[in-house]
């Protein structure tokens, strides 16, 4: 998700920081009125992009989330080339821990992205209500409002994968992390009706490292490997509280290299689905 700190122009904070947020509610205000034909009210830019008048204020008044959906019809009925989209996708990233925010911002532009996750879902998969169980989890202290824009921003991350040009996207997951209850019985046969709508898309390749398997070169860590049009692939490893860009070519060549034996190791996609369904129906 790229900064574009020069195009979205200057919207400064109470410390003059630079604020995506205030920027975002700033550019739809003054498009609006600046708007070719005629000057729009509230009401009438509501009607154009699908919406109500108070998600409107609402979002020119810096309250509450901006919908998913609203950027992208904002760009549309504005003509401003991404302007909004690119907005919003940096207030997206500014939700998340500084460690990840590279990663956040590289997704929209991949390629491909190729993902081992032997401990959770990975984020760009998970449901809401298993998101909310893993968050909660993290952070016992926070309040519920906190747990759900962490939530609002994860789910609004998974956009990538259902833009009109979405990434190749691999990906292997545990076995282990299938058979993890995460959030009881309801939240989990949820979460693998999720994998199993995801495995099935065509951009999307998703296996199973079964717990038979051998000793693999990624056991230590989840990792995923970013390819973009412009840059080599880098490649994001994460640990508790930590994450890591690695873009040293060696580097990315050794790992991207034990990810191909990765998936060669694991069950195959029909087979991967097979045991997925299996756990979703078991009683």
């Amino acid at each position: 998700m790229g900064s574009n700190g020069d195009e979205a122009g200057g919207a400064e904070g109470a410390e003059g920081a630079y604020d995506p947020r205030r920027q975002f509610a700033e550019e739809c205000r003054s498009a609006r009125e600046l708007y070719p034909d005629a000057p729009l009210n509230q009401t009438q830019l509501a009607k154009l992009v699908r919406t109500s008048k108070s998600t409107i204020s609402r979002v020119e008044t810096c309250v509450g989330p901006i919908p998913a959906d609203l950027p992208a019809r904002l760009d549309q009925v504005f003509a401003t080339d991404g302007l909004f989209k690119r907005l919003y996708e940096e207030i997206t990233a500014q939700s998340f821990p500084v460690h990840s925010r590279r990663r956040i911002e590289l997704e929209p532009k991949a390629l491909s992205i190729s993902a081992w996750s032997p401990t959770v879902v990975p984020g760009l998969l998970q449901t809401a209500p298993y998101a909310r169980v893993l968050l909660r989890e993290g952070d016992p202290r926070a309040s519920d409002e906190e747990v759900a824009t962490l939530v609002r921003a994860r789910m609004a991350r998974q956009e990538v994968l259902k833009s009109t040009s979405p990434p190749d996207f691999s990906v292997v997951i545990c076995e282990s992390v299938l058979r993890r209850n995460v959030g009881g019985p309801a939240v989990m046969r949820e979460q693998l009706s999720a994998l199993l709508a995801h495995g099935s898309q065509r951009t999307t390749v998703l296996q199973v490292m079964p717990l038979s398997a051998e000793t693999h070169g990624l056991m230590d860590g989840s990792m995923s490997i970013l390819t973009t049009p412009d840059d080599p692939p880098v490649i994001y490893t994460e640990g508790v509280r930590s994450g890591t860009i690695i873009d040293d070519p060696s580097t990315v060549r050794l790992l991207s290299r034990s990810y191909d034996v990765l998936t060669a190791s694991a069950l195959s996609r029909d087979a991967s689905a097979r045991m997925i369904r299996q756990l979703m129906e078991a009683p």
